[in-house]
């Protein structure tokens, strides 16, 4: 299950931490604030994603997932709110589990899309933590495709014998923001995926009862919209811890 923290950074406008089967990425957002002229959008705000790898320095593979992130932010954020001004994203992979990869097993052994889903939660939470207006949240998963098997958030083990990895984002109003997918499947196997990944994120729609007592520790039905709800539900219910005392210490 995944572990979120809301605001660990204190520097920042706005921070988060997601880790989740081995990827943990902590995220930082600093916006609106002064975009340089070159960059700046007379309508809408600039938004510049930056990912720095858990070891060396950034190359093609996090230029590639930048543009993911960048791309998707865009329809997230409501970038007409802030004309003339930038909002920067800022990820830091901790750890990730690529070392167990042997070159040459699969494509899979060098693919960019296990740690995408760890992204783009950590962003969306980031996001939240900063209060910046948002026209929808996200949540993200990877689907492995084994055979006939598929996994929803597969350990580094299932990537190594899957044949095709697929990575999905569901806004929370239900639409597909984000497909990339890599190896060798057909269409029929793509829908499957697609549905084991719907159910990951957002539950049985059709019949889906919500719980007020869910929890971070419960089972691994939970959906993931369910914990970023909790998330943001203690951080805002640490926040206003003092407007209770208050009123205790004055009754």
């Amino acid at each position: 299950m995944a572990d979120v923290t809301l605001s660990p950074l204190h520097r920042a406008d706005g921070s988060a931490t997601f880790t989740s089967n081995g990827y943990s990425v902590v995220a930082a957002v600093n916006g609106p604030i002064e975009v340089q002229r070159r960059d700046e959008l007379p309508e809408e705000a600039a938004i510049d994603v930056a990912i720095r790898p858990a070891a060396g320095v950034g190359g093609v593979r996090e230029r590639h997932l930048e543009s993911i992130l960048q791309s998707t932010l865009r329809h997230v954020i409501l970038v007409s709110a802030h004309p003339r001004t930038l909002i920067q994203v800022t990820l830091q992979i901790i750890s990730s589990t690529e070392g167990s990869f042997n070159v040459g097993d699969l494509p899979q052994a060098t693919s960019n899309l296990p740690i995408l889903p760890a992204l783009l939660q950590a962003s969306i939470l980031a996001l939240l933590s900063t209060s910046i207006p948002l026209s929808m949240t996200l949540t993200a998963t990877l689907v492995a495709v084994d055979g006939q098997r598929l996994k929803s958030d597969p350990s580094a083990e299932e990537l190594k014998v899957a044949s095709s990895i697929h990575v999905f984002a569901f806004s929370s109003h239900g639409n597909l923001l984000v497909v990339e997918s890599e190896g060798e499947f057909g269409i029929e196997t793509w829908e499957e995926a697609y549905q084991n990944a719907r159910l990951a994120c957002r539950g049985d729609e059709e019949n889906d009862s919500e719980s007020e007592d869910v929890s971070m520790d419960s089972d691994n039905d939970t959906k993931l919209e369910d914990v970023l709800r909790i998330a943001v539900r203690q951080k805002v219910a640490r926040e206003q811890k003092w407007k209770l005392d208050l009123r205790s210490a004055t009754t």
